[in-house]
């Protein structure tokens, strides 16, 4: 689908979609359950919930919705294992440093906007020499709301100076289509990143979908 207006910003969401975080995130689970005398489960059938957050994951692994009193005091232990352990295998998605190196030759811009809380995303982009290559980090606290919300869109955009028209926002998650269309962005869907057997990628509406991250190249250069 072309598009009026020229694409001068490229916004990731980042655990499956810039980043496999996976591995790291997955082995925090499993420290998480050893601490309360439960097996471990394996990397594939965690992935597909990395995506949702600790809201996912520990949905899936101890069975607890937010609304459940144990959640929070899990979730504070989970973040602490995983801020001790957040960059030991996590790494660029296969294809994405040739995507990113394609964006910035052809002097566009690029950032991240994410749910993850920001004193976990701004270390995770610094150990992966990201931090200063990209034009705005938008974590989820950065704003009193995140996505699905819109407003976290609208900054990015802010921030790289472009308007969100002018910006495509590339995740693995419904909540991600509906920020970055609600902000008027076009929007990618990462079918190479988290997404669970149930979703149904289809339904969300979005502009278009890449199978693997070099597939944004050739949709860049036709929308440029």
């Amino acid at each position: 689908m072309s598009h009026p207006v020229p694409i001068k910003t490229v916004l990731f969401d980042l655990d499956g979609t810039l980043v496999d975080t996976a591995p790291d995130l997955s082995e925090t689970l499993n420290r998480l359950l050893i601490n309360h005398q439960l097996p471990i489960i394996s990397l594939e059938s965690i992935r597909p919930y990395v995506s949702h957050g600790t809201i996912g994951m520990l949905g899936f692994a101890f069975g607890l919705t937010k609304s459940d009193p144990e959640f929070a005091g899990l979730r504070q232990e989970f973040l602490q294992i995983y801020r001790n352990h957040l960059c030991y295998q996590s790494k660029l998605f296969e294809g994405m440093d040739e995507v990113l190196d394609f964006i910035e030759k052809r002097k566009l811009t690029w950032g991240v906007v994410t749910n993850k809380p920001d004193f976990l995303t701004k270390p995770l982009m610094q150990e992966l020499s990201l931090e200063h290559r990209c034009a705005c980090i938008v974590s989820g606290d950065t704003l009193p709301t995140s996505k699905p919300d819109p407003a976290p869109m609208f900054y990015a955009a802010e921030l790289a100076g472009s308007k969100a028209a002018e910006c495509v926002y590339v995740g693995d998650a419904e909540r991600d289509i509906k920020a970055g269309k609600g902000a008027g962005m076009q929007t990618l869907i990462a079918r190479y990143g988290y997404i669970e057997e149930n979703d149904d990628p289809n339904l969300w509406q979005a502009d278009g979908s890449i199978d693997h991250p070099a597939g944004l190249i050739e949709w860049i250069e036709q929308r440029v």
